[in-house]
């Protein structure tokens, strides 16, 4: 694979999440297969807690909800103790055969990704992709995007990497994969806060996606359904906890992101990096 280095201003990779970036509108799959698996044990749990961590590697995101007070006390009323690391393990391997189940309803593309990858490609940027899935889970849906006309020159899971959101080591992976570098040249893309955590954390331009992602949760009939003033409001409380996880730019879709490349790209030019506007990259 050739070098993606250039002397230009050009992005080299734009490196995309999947649930909610650019398939599954509303990430609705791993909200449902968390829902189901807690609900095994007794517990029913709403769908701002499971979407507050959303992003992270499944195993850290259940970790994530057994550790919450509130959850600890459903826990202990449904099951007469308190949850352990134990639980936490048996969940995620429950898991793994849940979500495969419940992703076999939800992995549609969103509206406009096939064409904006391929206005990508078409100015040399290689796509990646980074996920919170675990590979087994990844297997399936890989299949069915590509059936679609998506397909990712490269696809890394926690697995891969030692660690998932919002350490830094899959989009590392990614970029050596795709062989892109700097990293000042590379942008990720995702709905999470995670998401932007982790771009960040690798020093990448970040890119939040507000209408199709996990902070909206809506599918794309339950968007169409909802009334103008409903819409605004969504996009406006998305949008804010994007800007305040420090991403660089927010948009509805990844049919906006083409305009976008050319806003990062004129922002190299003028010598910026990635985090400027928000004083650094911590």
């Amino acid at each position: 694979m050739a070098s993606h280095t250039t002397s230009n201003n050009q992005v080299v990779a734009v490196i995309f999440d999947w649930a909610g970036t650019t398939v599954d509108h509303g990430s609705l799959a791993p909200v449902e297969a968390i829902r189901k698996l807690f609900a095994s044990r007794g517990v029913q749990l709403t769908h701002d807690q499971i979407r507050r961590d959303m992003g992270l590697h499944k195993r850290d995101h259940i970790r994530s909800l057994l550790s919450d007070t509130d959850i600890q006390g459903l826990w202990k009323r449904a099951t007469g103790r308190l949850p352990s690391e134990a639980d936490t393990e048996a969940l995620f391997e429950e898991m793994v055969e849940v979500q495969i189940a419940v992703l076999a309803q939800h992995s549609r593309l969103i509206k406009g990704i096939p064409e904006a990858v391929q206005a990508l490609r078409a100015k040399g940027i290689r796509i990646g992709s980074t996920t919170g899935y675990a590979k087994d889970m990844m297997k399936p849906l890989i299949t069915a995007a590509s059936a679609q006309g998506y397909l990712p020159d490269c696809v890394v899971c926690p697995e891969d990497a030692g660690q998932g959101r919002p350490f830094p080591w899959m989009i590392y992976t990614a970029c050596m994969r795709l062989h892109a570098f700097p990293l000042w040249k590379c942008v990720k893309v995702g709905d999470t806060v995670s998401d932007v955590e982790e771009g960040r954390n690798a020093g990448t331009w970040t890119v939040g996606i507000s209408r199709t992602g996990n902070l909206v949760g809506l599918s794309e009939e339950a968007w169409s359904m909802e009334n103008e003033q409903g819409r605004r409001h969504l996009l406006e409380i998305a949008t804010e906890r994007l800007k305040n996880a420090k991403a660089d730019f927010v948009v509805e879709s990844v049919s906006d992101l083409p305009s976008v490349i050319q806003q990062i790209e004129n922002r190299i030019a003028g010598g910026q990096l990635p985090g400027a506007l928000h004083g650094n990259n911590n």
